[in-house]
């Protein structure tokens, strides 16, 4: 069986999550072409050594990008706080990792010209198990 990266581990649990969060129509891995609003991309984003002496650690810097139409951005604001309530009580066991740390970097939401973007990035800190 092959082991999961940091980032592709975080990237599945975090997109399992979003799945579950009502309203939200569908979650992707990568930016689609056409999806219907609103939804979700899953950025597995950039990954950098946390490991330690005898154990192999990353740092991941993720995001996730929420989209919406419409003239105002009040349902997209809600979508945002449910999926950051979500990720924020993810279980920090994943397949081959160890979440020993997750916080939020930044979050925006901007008109994107056929609605409202959300995007929200954290930095995770794993260990491998």
């Amino acid at each position: 069986m092959r082991r999961m990266g940091a980032g592709e581990a975080l990237q599945a649990a975090a997109a399992t999550m979003l799945k579950a969060v009502p309203g939200i129509g569908a979650v992707y891995e990568g930016a689609p072409r056409r999806a219907a609003f609103p939804h979700a991309v899953v950025d597995g984003g950039v990954e950098t050594d946390w490991g330690h002496k005898s154990g192999a650690g990353r740092e991941v810097r993720f995001a996730f990008v929420l989209r919406d139409g419409g003239e105002r951005a009040a349902r997209l604001r809600e979508l945002a706080s449910e999926a950051a309530a979500g990720l924020e009580g993810l279980g920090r066991e994943l397949p081959d990792w160890i979440i020993v740390s997750l916080g939020l970097l930044r979050s925006r939401i901007v008109p994107d010209g056929t609605g409202w973007t959300a995007v929200i990035e954290y930095r995770a800190r794993m260990l491998r198990r």
